[in-house]
């Protein structure tokens, strides 16, 4: 098999970009480690390292009240997996997925990038770096989806489950993909069979794999632990009940904090339905691009999601060069980069004004928290209008490149 050298330059040099940092600067995971741009309680590298104090001395540990994470059996190197969810990129982008599926074929269908292209993108991103030098847990998380994603488009369904219910093991949200990716898994294996199976047939046998998978890991869990109850209060109960308000660049904690305790239960009946409501909604509107809804729903994780970091950015930035397509149809580029900048220059800025000088309080940390989210929110209307554009001219040649006025 011919070796591709794009490739192996572009993976080359960002593992040696990661190793270069550490050693010119020793101090910069440690460093990276503390940020809550980087780090949230259930992500947090020195949470993880607590919990393995506490059970290499036969000690559960749920018991020292900070770690929240599932027992990780061997320890990876962090560019490694960098490096994995790269290669799953490449496979991604080069199913051409993206520009033409089964029921949609984009009319520009050859304005893309390659794979190489895409995996650059994600692996020279500032903030995928920052996530892999801070060792923030989500990285593996990461991974369970990009592979979700890379065997659905493969057509490799049962795989694509597997590697959902990985993602979904270790955090919660990830289960919400089911739908647009068994939409997906559904699309390539009537392609290939040249017949569509019965539909509840086929997803009743990938939710059951589904959730064997996450009930297997689980299990694998409770032989380590030994306390189911405590396993699952301290993991997805935790993330479901949000009990620590520490700042991160969500828009949660503010909220919490603010709150009145009788109405906790029902804002966070309203919070967990809004970002639910999401997964089903984009799926009827834009069944015919099941792989865009995941990478949308990818998006408004990394927003509305109650513990989110750069992390989810990072892989929601890793996905959207696939939509290159998309890019020439967008409204607003300028105005929401824009603001994505100006909160990730002035948020750190504004964190250590309020903590450490002591000149600012939550509402200053917040405020540009919230700007965060308005630039993001903004790439992510624009890229489902540049979606639904894209539809409405492939329906509607004539009217290619016209102006549009909804009346």
């Amino acid at each position: 098999m011919p070796v591709d050298r794009r490739k192996v330059a572009v993976f080359g040099g960002a593992l040696a970009l990661r190793l270069l940092l550490l050693l010119l600067f020793p101090s910069l995971p440690d460093l990276l480690t503390g940020r809550v741009e980087v780090s949230t309680p259930v992500t947090s590298f020195k949470r993880l390292q607590e919990g393995l104090f506490l059970y290499n001395r036969n000690v559960s540990p749920y018991d020292g009240g900070v770690f929240h994470q599932y027992p990780i059996p061997t320890a990876l190197l962090y560019s490694l997996v960098d490096l994995l969810n790269a290669n799953a990129l490449v496979t991604i982008s080069d199913s051409a997925q993206a520009v033409s599926g089964r029921l949609y074929t984009s009319s520009r269908k050859l304005i893309k990038w390659d794979g190489i292209a895409v995996a650059a993108w994600f692996l020279f991103n500032p903030f995928t770096i920052a996530t892999c030098l801070g060792r923030s847990t989500a990285v593996f998380t990461s991974t369970g989806i990009l592979y979700a994603i890379s065997a659905a488009v493969q057509g490799e369904s049962l795989n694509a489950m597997f590697a959902l219910g990985l993602a979904s093991y270790l955090s919660i949200y990830p289960a919400l993909l089911f739908i647009p990716l068994i939409l997906l898994c559904y699309d390539r294996h009537a392609q290939r069979s040249q017949s569509s199976p019965s539909t509840p047939l086929f997803v009743a046998k990938h939710l059951a794999i589904l959730l064997a998978s996450i009930a297997g890991l689980l299990g694998i869990s409770v032989l380590i632990i030994g306390d189911f109850s405590n396993l699952i209060s301290a993991t997805y109960g935790f993330q479901l009940l949000v009990p620590d308000l520490t700042p991160n660049i969500g828009l949660w904690w503010y909220f919490f904090i603010e709150i009145f305790d009788s109405f906790r239960d029902f804002f966070l009946g309203v919070f967990w339905l809004h970002l639910a409501a999401y997964a089903g909604s984009l799926s009827v509107r834009l069944r015919r691009q099941p792989l865009f809804v995941v990478t949308t729903l990818l998006g408004i994780f990394a927003v509305f999601k109650p513990y989110p970091s750069i992390s989810d950015a990072s892989l929601y930035f890793a996905v959207l060069p696939i939509y290159r397509h998309l890019f020439p149809l967008m409204r607003y580029t300028f105005f929401s980069v824009s603001a994505l900048l100006y909160a990730s220059l002035l948020g750190p800025a504004f964190y250590h004004l309020w903590i450490y000088a002591g000149s600012g309080n939550a509402n200053f940390f917040y405020a540009i928290t919230l700007v965060w989210s308005l630039g993001f929110s903004l790439i992510l209307a624009d890229m489902i209008f540049a979606a639904l554009r894209d539809e409405w001219e492939q329906e509607n040649p004539d009217k290619r490149g016209k102006p549009v006025k909804q009346v």
